[in-house]
C-alpha cells in the first residue's frame, strides 16, 4: 500500500538550544545562502568535536561556516571561532543588523539578518580546505542532512531501530 507523505506539513524541529533572536538570525542566513546556492544544515558537529552554527556547501563544492551571534556577551564569550577555519573555505559570523559590528573581527565574512533575510555585508576572505579535509566534511554535511530527512518523514525508524 502506497502513502503519500505532505511534505508541506514539516515544520523545523525547536530544539531549545537556541535564542528566539539566534534562531531569527539563522533563519534569515540561511535564506541568504539559498539564494546563493547553497545547502546547509545547522548545528553540525565537526571533526574536532564543535559544533558549527551553519555549515553551508555551494553549488561548486565550497564549504563555508556562518557562526551566529545573537548578542555581545554571546561574541565575547566564545573564543572557539577560530578552529573552525580548518573545517571550512570561508568563515563568516551572522549577526542582527543593530549588532555592533565594529567589534567583529576583520578576517571573516559578515551577514546581517533577522527572520526574513539577510545582506552578505562583508565578503569572507577564501582559506582553501585541502582535499582530504573537504571530503570529510562533505561526508559528514551529507549523512547528518540525509540523516534528519530519515526522520523528518520516518521518526522511528530513522535509528535502523524498530522500538
Amino acid at each position: 500500500m502506497s502513502r503519500l507523505f505532505d511534505h508541506a506539513a514539516l515544520t523545523p524541529p525547536v530544539d531549545g538550544r537556541q535564542s528566539p533572536s539566534a534562531t531569527a538570525i539563522a533563519i534569515g542566513a540561511r535564506r541568504l545562502l539559498a539564494g546563493l546556492g547553497f545547502a546547509s544544515v545547522t548545528e553540525l558537529t565537526l571533526a574536532s568535536g564543535r559544533r558549527a552554527d551553519i555549515v553551508g556547501l555551494g553549488p561548486d563544492g565550497c564549504i563555508w561556516i556562518v557562526e551566529i551571534k545573537s548578542s555581545v556577551a554571546d561574541f565575547r564569550a566564545d573564543a572557539k571561532w577560530p578552529a573552525y577555519r580548518d573545517y571550512c573555505d570561508r568563515l563568516l559570523f551572522a549577526v542582527a543588523p543593530d549588532f555592533p559590528t565594529e567589534i567583529l573581527p576583520a578576517e571573516t565574512g559578515l551577514i546581517l539578518a533577522d527572520g526574513y533575510g539577510a545582506d552578505l555585508a562583508r565578503e569572507a576572505p577564501e582559506h582553501k580546505l585541502t582535499g582530504a579535509r573537504r571530503r570529510a566534511v562533505m561526508l559528514r554535511f551529507a549523512h547528518v542532512a540525509a540523516g534528519r530527512l530519515h526522520a523528518l518523514v520516518d521518526p522511528s525508524g530513522s535509528t535502523g531501530h524498530m522500538d
